[in-house]
């Protein structure tokens, strides 16, 4: 199967705007502001935050070791002290390095690329081992 850049696996919206509710709840929102902010119900958008708290340990574990493939000299990536928080952070980072390496594309578009469109899949996936 082949899935777009802007997309995630079995997920209808887009993963910029999944992208954009991760974002909100790293700087501590609930699910139902998160949800008004990116306009979509609180139940999906609780969804969204439960998977990817559940996830995100290795999730952060997973875009760091990215981000050192694409940047040998980059220093280490500060925790933040949330699982979330760090977890976004380093998607983050390992986007911008991997934009400086091969070609510029939104966060998110990275993120769905370097997970094979996995970022919130319901199962173990083979991109979570690092």
């Amino acid at each position: 199967m082949i899935l777009a850049d802007v997309a995630l696996v079995r997920r209808v919206d887009a993963v910029a705007v999944i992208g954009q509710a991760l974002t909100s709840a790293a700087t501590g929102l609930g699910h139902r502001k998160v949800a008004e902010r990116v306009e979509r119900p609180a139940s999906t958008v609780r969804g969204w935050l439960r998977r990817f708290r559940s996830v995100a340990v290795r999730v952060a574990a997973h875009f760091a070791a990215w981000a050192h493939r694409f940047d040998p000299n980059l220093g280490a990536i500060e925790p933040t002290g949330s699982p979330v928080a760090d977890a976004v952070e380093a998607i983050g980072v390992a986007a911008r390095a991997a934009s400086l390496r091969l070609e510029s594309r939104p966060p998110w578009s990275w993120a769905s690329v370097l997970t094979v469109g996995g970022l919130l899949s319901n199962t173990n996936s083979p991109w979570l081992v690092v």
